[in-house]
């Protein structure tokens, strides 16, 4: 089976001999067999150029039956991005780093679109060019301004397709370069001057509109004009609130990844307790007692923490042939947590002398006893 982007469909379900296609799967190849299932049954209406109805994305999203859950959010803010991206308005997924902003994008471009991957990643370095169009010099210079000459952008070709292209770090941006959007929001079209006749105007086919990502820690660094916000529902996306909750998807994700890598193993539940709790109480300043603590400056979030379990797991299995310790655990926050800011260094020091030394049980007493693995 091909995806709209050309991809093969994938089955995760591998012999020891049979290594992964790819490195990192696209979300319409890693779930393409649930995509086609789900095309296949479903009978609602479906909003122009869309590939499922809004209750059959939901779902693929959220999970039913026997669909598992990709994303934990809050289900009206599922059901509000779909009408966002059915009507005229482009979608900004707001949020701390690693809330899932470009996880659930990816997630709603692949069900909805059946592609994910026509993406523009922002930057400081991001041009006008990189999210319109660009031009082959070669054939530019041979035969001038021409349709085979011209290079179209992720944008050019989700609408020309009718698709949702994805908009990553779109505040890194310089503001110029953002307002480039405005009329492509505002008209649904794109001018190419260089071209004459008919192919100077390109027009969105039905299903085509935008996903973007910002993070709150960028605001201020490129503000959006008050003219591109207008064009924009915002939605935004909060750190899991739930200890079980987290725990579950921690020890889901990494689950998918050490099976993705052949690794046949699995963090013991001891360690992965260690792990989320640690990064919870770092992230939010305040203990599952319910007592105050430091919280870091660095970003703590549970893409971190599977980060961090995932490495643990190597670790483990690679150099002694088990699932990690909460030893291990230590290293990983040094760079996990900690980072370059000194100051950070000193609070985690802080946190496993006055919290992790008064656990209880052979896990934490274990993850404390580590303690010397920080640097100094």
């Amino acid at each position: 089976m091909i995806s709209p982007c050309g991809f093969p469909s994938l089955s995760y379900t591998m012999t020891p001999n049979q290594p992964p296609v790819l490195q990192r799967p696209p979300a319409e190849v890693l779930y393409g067999e649930e995509l086609a299932r789900l095309r296949a049954a479903d009978r609602l209406p479906r909003p122009p150029g869309w590939q499922l109805s809004m209750p059959a994305v939901r779902r693929f999203i959220l999970g039913e039956g026997e669909a598992a859950a990709k994303i934990v959010c809050a289900p009206g803010l599922i059901e509000r991005a779909l009408v966002t991206l059915a009507s005229n308005r482009a979608l900004l997924l707001v949020g701390e780093p690693g809330t899932a902003k470009s996880l659930l994008s990816e997630l709603l471009a692949a069900a909805i679109s059946g592609c994910s991957t026509l993406t523009i990643q922002g930057s400081a370095a991001t041009t006008e060019d990189q999210i319109k169009y660009g031009w082959n010099y070669a054939l530019l210079l041979n035969e001038g301004p021409s349709p085979q000459a011209l290079v179209p952008s992720p944008l050019y070709r989700a609408m020309q397709a009718g698709q949702l292209v994805r908009f990553e770090e779109i505040t890194r941006c310089p503001p110029e370069v953002q307002d480039g959007l405005l009329s492509i929001l505002s008209e649904r079209l794109l001018m190419v001057p260089e071209l004459s006749g008919e192919g100077g105007t390109l027009f969105a086919a039905p299903g085509f509109n935008l996903i973007a990502t910002a993070n709150t820690r960028d605001r201020g660094v490129n503000e959006m004009s008050a003219a591109l916000k207008r064009r924009f529902s915002f939605e935004t996306l909060f750190p899991i609130r739930d200890y079980e909750q987290e725990f579950e998807l921690v020890r889901a994700e990494v689950g998918r990844l050490l099976a993705r890598d052949q690794v046949p193993v699995l963090p013991p539940d001891e360690v992965l307790e260690v792990l989320v709790t640690v990064f919870r109480e770092l992230r939010d300043g305040v203990g599952r007692d319910g007592a105050a603590g430091e919280r870091l400056s660095t970003v703590v979030s549970t893409a971190e923490a599977v980060s961090v379990a995932y490495s643990v797991a190597l670790r483990g299995y690679y150099l002694r042939g088990d699932g990690g310790e909460p030893g291990d655990i230590v290293e990983a926050l040094a760079g996990a947590a900690a980072k370059d800011n000194a100051e950070d260094g000193k609070k985690l020091r802080r946190y496993m002398e006055h919290r992790a030394g008064k656990r209880q049980g052979a896990h934490w007493q274990a993850f404390y006893a580590a303690r010397h693995r920080l640097p100094e």
